[in-house]
């Protein structure tokens, strides 16, 4: 690993200081391939983006280091943090992620799983079932939600003949993927705060919210999985190596159970478990929409009107809005944590740090792709894009480029927000300036999500599928295996259904309407792919 390291870092750096020598058009693309290169040697995403945003800064410098290293921070990262939609970030993402760690550390997810499911006859789909919707109320965090539904649910998957690497599936999907799409999450500061770059640098600034919620429909990856997985645990649909598991547990679910069974967890009363998790849940929800209407809408705000309430989250106050509710959830986390819970309520304060501390990592990268972008943009990588798109008249391919490339990049690297971080500043810029109208940037937006979350969803270097395996008791190697058949079938459908029809002009309700259609009846055109089993 470290010879792999040193090696990427020579060729990264050696190759920037060559091409400070030349003016070449080519030139402007090493930088976002050297943090390629460099993630892919390291497998850590951070490292890569501020090896590529280095190699770009060396080149902007005419291969002066010292130069270099002195205008990373000063030209390419301070005058961003100016902004209030990248503080807000910041500020956003750390108070979730210790929002997220009370919730986890009070154990009301784990007495609602085990109150919903008891063992017995139908137990493996009403915990199944139960899973799912769980990670889907855990749309606050993708990590958490591996962490937390993995751990609460292994233990009663083993009692109730569930197979392990089958509720790795349903963790793992229902992490990224629901956190993606969530409009209040650990995911949206980023994916706003590259918005807003992206957008700001192809010259059509926009508010990044508005265009969050525009692109919502054109995620078709993230929609396409999450109806797999329903379709997945209705039907008993399993492609490749699952079938083999699952007839396994089928016959002998006692095979798959553990000695390792979670311990630990203090039962709590169903109405104490409710408002330790379903409370917070509903606060931050609720603290969310009103604060946009309330800050954002146009005065009057009574009567509220559609009018207003788009108006509302096209406003400039979602940085603020975001961090008001991250707040006043934490605080109603805090009021209604169990006193049964471990540590009692004087556990919070500690919970919360300790979640804040967790998200730092997430930061750093968040910092280091701004500074990428800034360097991108500096050398006008865009406009390199721009000519290529325009001389092979490709624009209406763009949303399924991006996403084929987006799902390349991030199974090889293993991280969503680098990937991220390396296309937006590319793909948006590049298909602005070809003369993309507004639907055709939204799914282009969206194909970097989606394409972002297939890796982080699939790839055995991802964070969160090894954080998924660990959790759920499975090794990674079964994880992936298990998992890929689903993730290319989701991709598959999106990229046909979804991001080809988008680009030639189709509208995305068609495109979701034909993609889910075709999932709900896969199980009946694969029926050997359908395992049947006695309890359902």
């Amino acid at each position: 690993m470290r010879r792999r390291t040193w090696v990427a870092g020579v060729i990264a750096f050696g190759v920037a200081l060559l091409l400070s020598r030349t003016d070449a058009p080519v030139r402007t693309l090493w930088p976002p391939l050297a943090a390629l290169l460099v993630i892919g040697a390291t497998r850590h995403a951070l490292a890569g983006l501020l090896a590529g945003a280095f190699a770009g800064a060396l080149m902007l410098a005419g291969g002066d280091p010292w130069r270099a290293w002195l205008a990373l921070p000063a030209d390419h990262l301070a005058p961003g943090l100016r902004s209030g939609w990248k503080v807000g970030a910041i500020t956003f993402t750390l108070v979730l992620g210790g929002f997220a760690a009370v919730l986890e550390r009070s154990g009301g997810f784990a007495a609602l799983l085990r109150r919903w499911v008891r063992p017995g006859p139908g137990s493996r789909r009403r915990l199944e079932t139960a899973a799912t919707g769980l990670g889907a109320l855990c749309f606050f965090d993708g990590l958490a939600n591996s962490m937390v539904v993995g751990r609460v649910c292994r233990d009663l998957g083993d009692r109730c003949g569930v197979p392990r690497v089958k509720l790795a599936y349903i963790v793992d999907s229902t992490s990224s993927a629901v956190a993606c799409v969530a409009v209040v999450s650990t995911w949206i500061a980023f994916q706003l705060a590259m918005i807003a770059e992206a957008f700001a640098m192809a010259g059509r600034p926009a508010n990044p919210y508005a265009v969050f919620l525009k692109s919502l429909p054109y995620n078709f990856h993230c929609w396409f999985t999450l109806v797999l997985l329903v379709v997945a645990v209705r039907s008993r649909f399993h492609p490749g190596p699952m079938g083999r598991y699952e007839r396994t547990a089928s016959v002998a679910p006692a095979a798959n159970r553990g000695a390792d069974a979670a311990a630990g967890v203090m039962p709590l009363p169903l109405g104490a478990a409710m408002r330790a998790t379903l409370l917070p849940v509903g606060v931050l929800l609720a603290a969310f929409l009103s604060g946009f209407i309330a800050l954002g809408a146009p005065r009057p705000v009574l009567p509220l009107t559609r009018d207003k309430i788009v108006a509302a989250f096209g406003s400039d106050a979602g940085p603020l809005v975001l961090v008001l509710a991250g707040l006043l959830a934490t605080l109603a986390a805090a009021a209604w944590y169990p006193r049964t819970a471990p540590g009692g309520r004087s556990a919070v304060p500690g919970a919360f740090l300790g979640g804040c501390r967790s998200m730092v990592g997430a930061i750093w990268i968040l910092l280091a792709a701004w500074m990428l972008g800034s360097v991108i943009e500096a050398l006008g990588t865009a406009r390199l894009l721009t000519v290529l798109l325009s001389a092979g008249g490709a624009l209406a391919l763009v949303p399924l480029l991006t996403f084929i490339t987006g799902a390349a990049v991030s199974f090889a690297t293993g991280t969503s927000w680098g990937t991220m971080g390396i296309l937006f500043p590319l793909a948006v810029p590049a298909a602005a300036a070809a003369g993309a109208g507004d639907p055709l940037l939204h799914a282009t937006v969206a194909a970097v999500f989606s394409g972002a979350v297939f890796g982080d969803h699939c790839s055995p270097f991802s964070d969160t599928t090894v954080v998924t395996a660990v959790s759920c008791g499975v090794e990674t190697h079964d994880h992936v295996v298990t998992q890929l058949p689903y993730a290319v079938i989701a991709a598959a459908v999106a990229c046909l259904a979804g991001f080809l029809p988008a680009g030639l002009g189709f509208p995305a309700w068609a495109s979701l309407a034909l993609g889910a259609g075709f999932l709900a009846v896969l199980p009946r055109l694969w029926p050997a792919a359908v395992t049947r089993i006695g309890d359902a």
